[in-house]
């Protein structure tokens, strides 16, 4: 089932997709949504960021080849970093390119949506709390980020999370492709069977440090070929059983 939030008008709602159809839903995903008995269009309504999350919990290095290209190796543990809610941004919306920087990576990934509170959750027992997953890029200043030796600003900036186009709820995560393309060109293209640590892992360790609640994100980590990007450029992060996330860059001002 594809899960969307969207806007028609002055209405923002969520609901439910089925080819080119859409079924609005009264509530949210998260609180026993109902169906308003509407049938619309999907084509007559903008796509938003399919949840509002309170975090979004970010993974580096979990990719052996992304690892490499970043100077390092994976982890023997994962490593997370937060990225703002603010940094969340939906399908067409515009990714802003920062005048502080002069260096702005796309790292496109799979991203698990939380569906209900986890806290110290065993990986075996993670499908219980996973509503389902999304296409995510985790747009990052690379030259902050060397400059400042941590992850918070370079990683931090407004729009720097694209989320979408929808959730995906019957998705088998093992091993499905995930492929980011500048402009037409495949910049990355791997397997989410190569990730190092596996959604069922992730949650269980990010659930040892911090409470997740309905709607929180993790982002799963970027394969290698991360690259600059331009203001005008369109990014396009598609994942197999999923769909396709597309942005443009845009100034930033």
């Amino acid at each position: 089932m594809r899960l969307l939030r969207f806007r028609q008008g002055d209405r923002i709602a969520v609901g439910t997709a089925d080819g080119d159809r859409l079924r609005p839903l009264r509530g949210t995903f998260f609180e026993n949504p109902l169906p308003t008995g509407e049938d619309v269009p999907l084509d007559k309504v903008r796509l938003l960021a399919p949840v509002l999350p309170s975090k979004v919990v970010a993974v580096g290095k979990n990719y052996m080849e992304h690892a490499v290209e970043m100077g390092g190796e994976v982890p023997e543990e994962p490593l997370i970093f937060l990225k703002p809610s603010t940094t969340v941004i939906g399908p067409g919306d515009g990714i802003p390119y920062p005048s502080v920087s002069r260096r702005v990576d796309h790292e496109g990934e799979l991203a698990i949506v939380i569906g209900r509170v986890a806290r110290r959750v065993r990986a075996e027992d993670a499908g219980r709390v996973i509503l389902g997953y999304t296409c995510a890029n985790d747009v990052t200043a690379r030259d902050l980020q060397r400059k400042d030796g941590q992850f918070t600003r370079g990683k931090g900036f407004d729009g720097f999370c694209p989320l979408g186009p929808w959730i995906e709820t019957e998705l088998d995560p093992a091993d499905v492709s995930v492929e980011c393309r500048v402009n037409g060109e495949t910049r990355q293209a791997a397997r989410t069977s190569q990730l190092a640590f596996g959604p069922g892992v992730l949650i269980e360790f990010v659930s040892r440090v911090m409470t997740l609640l309905p709607g929180d994100v993790i982002l799963t980590g970027t394969p290698a070929g991360v690259g600059p990007l331009s203001i005008g450029d369109l990014v396009e992060v598609e994942i197999e059983g999923i769909g396709t996330l597309a942005n443009e860059v845009v100034d930033g001002g």
